[in-house]
């Protein structure tokens, strides 16, 4: 589908809200009803609020499609289970690190403050989570384990700066767990009166002569129609078939497209006291991305159809700006297995650039930013032993085990010396040398190792023969995920969409992805969801005060 077909017209203005027959109405009004919109919905909804959430597909966004990882501490109840202690202190100065200035520090640490009764709120909402910590650091932990180090806690370098504890919360239940967090939201939000209209796309804001939004130009498909059947199902294979065939998925795309033109029916709804855009990311949006962030072009789009920026691009017409637009996260794990963690990796010019051990997003931001996409894997034949052992059947899940054998089968070099192997690969065979001998030296102790590897991690490649596995950002055979971080300013109290002038836009808020919040400058597991429950309950909040005051108001005046 082209831009031109998804980018959003130019808002529908009007002298004021009566000059409009509207459809429908609401307190507040949810453009895209995944992790954040759930969140503000339920907020505000609890708080008296009438609440009609806008829903492009079946719901959940990609909250339903994730790992359902929340990242909470600060001494949750799931941490005290575990035995493990935790203070919003460390948490906050783990985290500096991480989220740099995406947020101020005040924002960052109410963040980590509220951490533990945000997480209390998920749980009050039907959301279940455990304290079972699994005992090797991995991406993702098996069905056996609920709370692990998502991030680079552990990492020497970052562990001198804040004591390190697991704050990676995973939604209880089998198989991935961001269903397993959304349903009981959804239902949640049900049983509060919030109103959903599913398969039905917000297009344009409707915005009055002081620039303040009044509500939304819809298009929904008839309820129960043939069209909404097909949409439905189509949406459902398309989302589905993404991560294993991204260019058929693409085509089916630009069907629903086309059954929404078609069949699609307009709609005027009214937002009383506020608009809140929580449509995801960008991802999906090629034309966005090569805009402005183009060197993860290659990238595997992480997410739903539903990222494609309709919302960020909504906000922007109503005069919204955006910030952090070049900021995205790819994705390269490589543990498990744990094997290959314990190896070490290399740039074009043979020369290590990353700590190994370093949570995935941290190593796939240095190979795309610093290293113009190059990865290779340097491992000896005792690593690919024990690597292939470590992904084993029933050992780890199926989208860690399938990637990890394809490529010891398929895309492993071998050498029976490292001069060989620096050959066959195209690396300088000198600087290969010394970067596998300095790595040596700190694997047998007689140094510490030049990134701050920590000594579990690492092993000595001494004896060969050596293998070496391209895992560069552009590889067809280890595909690299890829999200987008940034989207809208807003209030960093509020959620109201900020313009030009640094001063909000009368009417419109925005929440989660489709907003810049604490995950929009390095990302670390659960991080995003995380912030979808503070940006999403900080919205719904704001707009519960709105309504109050309003009350209050005509109250006053009755007496």
């Amino acid at each position: 589908m082209t831009a031109m077909e998804q980018s959003p017209e130019a808002p529908l203005r009007v002298r004021d809200a009566a000059q409009l027959a509207w459809d429908d109405s609401a307190d507040l009004l949810v453009v895209g009803f995944g992790g954040a919109g759930a969140c503000a919905a339920i907020e505000a909804a609890s708080q008296g609020v009438s609440v009609l959430a806008l829903e492009r597909f079946a719901g959940g966004g990609a909250t339903a499609r994730s790992g359902g990882v929340v990242y909470a501490g600060g001494g949750t109840l799931q941490q005290a289970e575990a035995g493990l202690e935790d203070s919003p202190e460390s948490m906050y100065d783990y985290l500096r690190q991480e989220v740099g200035d995406a947020v101020s520090a005040e924002t960052l640490r109410g963040f980590c403050e509220n951490s533990r009764a945000n997480l209390a709120w998920l749980e009050r909402h039907g959301a279940a989570f455990q304290g079972s910590v699994p005992p090797l650091k991995s991406s993702y932990p098996s069905d056996q384990y609920f709370l692990y180090y998502s991030g680079n806690e552990a990492v020497p370098s970052y562990a001198a700066q804040a004591r390190p504890a697991p704050r990676g919360h995973r939604a209880l239940g089998s198989g991935m767990s961001g269903i397993n967090l959304f349903r009981p939201l959804a239902a949640s939000a049900q049983r509060l009166g919030v109103r959903v209209q599913r398969q039905c796309e917000a297009r344009r804001l409707v915005v009055g002569d002081d620039g303040a939004v009044l509500g939304v130009e819809a298009w929904a498909l008839p309820v129960g129609s043939r069209a909404a059947k097909r949409h439905a199902r189509l949406a459902r294979w398309t989302d589905a078939l993404h991560p294993y065939a991204p260019a058929l998925a693409d085509r089916w795309r630009r069907k629903l497209r086309a059954l929404e033109l078609a069949h699609a029916e307009r709609r005027l709804i009214r937002a009383l006291h506020g608009v809140l855009l929580s449509a995801g990311g960008f991802v999906f949006n090629r034309a966005m991305l090569t805009l402005h962030a183009p060197r993860y072009l290659d990238g595997l789009p992480l997410g739903t159809s539903g990222c494609d920026g309709s919302g960020i691009r909504l906000g922007q017409s109503a005069g919204g700006c955006t910030a952090r637009m070049e900021r995205a996260s790819a994705w390269r794990f490589i543990n498990p297995p744990l094997a290959w963690a314990r190896g070490l990796i290399v740039n074009a010019e043979g020369r290590r650039y990353c700590n190994e051990e370093a949570y995935g997003a941290k190593l796939g931001h240095a190979m795309v930013e610093e290293q113009g996409g190059r990865a290779i894997l340097i491992l000896n034949r005792a690593l690919m032993k024990d690597a292939f052992a470590q992904v084993g059947p029933g050992k780890v899940w199926s989208f860690q085990r399938l990637p990890a054998v394809l490529n010891m089968l398929f895309n492993a070099r071998r050498a029976s010396s490292l001069a060989q192997l620096a050959e066959r690969i195209g690396l300088p065979q000198a600087n290969l040398e010394r970067t596998v001998a300095t790595y040596n030296a700190a694997a047998r102790g007689e140094r510490e190792d030049e990134l701050g590897k920590s000594r579990g991690f690492l092993a000595s490649l001494e004896e060969g023969p050596w293998y070496a596995l391209d895992l560069s950002f552009s590889s067809k055979l280890f595909l690299c995920p890829v999200i987008t971080l940034g989207g809208l300013t807003v209030c960093e109290r509020s959620g109201q969409v900020l313009g030009q002038d640094g001063q909000p836009v009368p009417g419109l808020f925005s929440a989660g992805r489709n907003a810049v919040g604490v995950a929009s400058n390095f990302y670390v597991s659960g991080l995003s969801l995380a912030d979808c429950v503070h940006s999403g309950r900080r919205v719904g909040a704001h707009v519960a005060g709105l309504v109050r005051a309003v009350l209050a108001s005509s109250q006053g005046e009755q007496q």
